[in-house]
């Protein structure tokens, strides 16, 4: 079965095709200035040199047809025909409560992520695009979504609810869900079968730190507690949101600086977080500045770090206990500094890492922890796409349940 994997935004979509005899990725790429006419799309074939062409795509649907038609291009393809194309896995942020694992796209399915519009109106919005535009081009294929919070609904009402009146979770549903579930989720499994032991058995620290971050405690396979809330904005701080903050400060800076709902919101979720501190939001950008003695890039890398560890001992005590931490995602895995620094005061718990050993830049799981140390520090590169599929070919291939149950 070939299954390919779309991941819709507003203005951009990207892709991969994965034969799932052995799991490989046949092409994977993307579509950017989606609603202008010098549209770019970047695909990059299975042993084939990459393709960038620049070209009028006005909507998903054209977007779509494009990426169909070089998937079958003489020369830059990997497929004969379209109809090799079985199946269809989307991603979607939001699920809410409706969704504890993946489903596949029903009208009735299509009607429930419509009413979560409100929940998620920067994703969700952009993913029933993508999915509208795969059923004009490809009519016949089945399709599944796969959501970013179904990992979390384990969470008991201890963790997700606010203490807000309860009249405010009845009637609109706020309360914590949780995002980067399939990253979380991924990463945890792949941590036990690296470890050589039953997932179920082991209390892990997910840590998800890319431009967007968040920590998740797994106990028994489940998700337990993560730090995103009803939105990504809770949390950690990160490339430009604020993550935690006292609620009050929202009303009083629009008071003083006389800013509206939306400017309000702008601030918090574009304009803050490493960028607020320091000017930069790439944490690559960050720690080259700090070396070269920039006080503002040191003290964004401090805040950023202090909360990470401070998440990290809060899920120690809400697991009470640890087995492993793991890091993943863009800085997670590539960072050895922030790796390095936010270990170095987690000694309580017993961590202890092999600072040669953090240094390793590889594409697979590896162990940055010495042999004495009593929690197990792992990098694991995450594959939300892979996930995707493989829930879509279980779902297509009528096993009963995805992956992620």
């Amino acid at each position: 079965m070939r299954v390919l994997v779309i991941n819709a935004g507003s203005s951009s979509l990207k892709y991969q095709l994965y034969d799932m005899t052995d799991e490989s990725v046949l092409a994977a790429g993307r579509v950017e200035r989606i609603g202008m006419d010098s549209a770019i799309l970047t695909h990059e074939p299975q042993r084939k040199a990459e393709v960038r062409e620049v070209s009028e795509i006005l909507d998903h649907t054209t977007a779509i047809r494009k990426v169909l038609a070089i998937l079958v291009h003489k020369e830059h393809g990997v497929l004969s025909r379209i109809e090799e194309i079985d199946a269809v896995g989307h991603r979607v942020v939001h699920g809410g409560e409706s969704f504890r694992e993946s489903a596949l796209v029903t009208p009735e399915v299509k009607q429930e992520i419509k009413r979560l519009f409100d929940l998620a109106p920067l994703h969700n919005p952009a993913h029933m695009m993508g999915i509208q535009a795969v059923e004009a081009n490809l009519p016949d294929v089945p399709q599944a979504v796969v959501f970013d919070t179904a990992f979390h609904q384990t969470m008991d009402q201890n963790a997700y609810l606010y203490p807000i009146p309860m009249a405010l979770y009845r009637r609109h549903k706020i309360r914590k869900y949780g995002f980067h579930g399939t990253s979380h989720m991924y990463v945890s499994r792949q941590a036990a079968a690296f470890l050589g032991r039953d997932v179920e058995a082991l209390k892990i620290v997910t840590c998800h730190i890319g431009n967007g971050a968040s920590v998740t405690a797994v106990q028994g396979g489940k998700s337990v507690d993560t730090s995103m809330g009803m939105t990504p904005l809770e949390g950690l701080m990160m490339g430009t949101r604020s993550g935690d903050l006292d609620p009050a400060v929202v009303p009083f800076a629009m008071g003083k600086e006389d800013l509206t709902i939306g400017e309000v919101s702008s601030m918090l979720n574009k304009h803050s977080g490493l960028l607020a501190i320091c000017g930069m939001s790439d944490m690559r950008e960050v720690q080259e500045a700090m070396e070269e003695g920039n006080a503002a890039a040191k003290l964004a890398f401090g805040m950023y770090e202090y909360r990470l560890r401070k998440y990290i001992g809060a899920y120690a005590a809400a697991m009470n206990g640890i087995d492993a931490i793991v890091f993943t995602a863009g800085v997670g895995e590539n960072s050895w500094l922030l790796r390095a620094r936010t270990c170095l005061n987690l000694s309580y718990l017993g961590v202890e890492i092999d600072p040669e050993a953090n240094l390793v830049r590889s594409k697979e799981a590896r162990r940055i922890s010495t042999p004495g140390s009593k929690v197990e520090v792992l990098v694991v590169p995450t594959n939300e796409e892979l996930v995707i599929a493989r829930d879509t070919y279980a779902l297509i291939a009528g096993e009963g349940k995805s992956n992620s149950t």
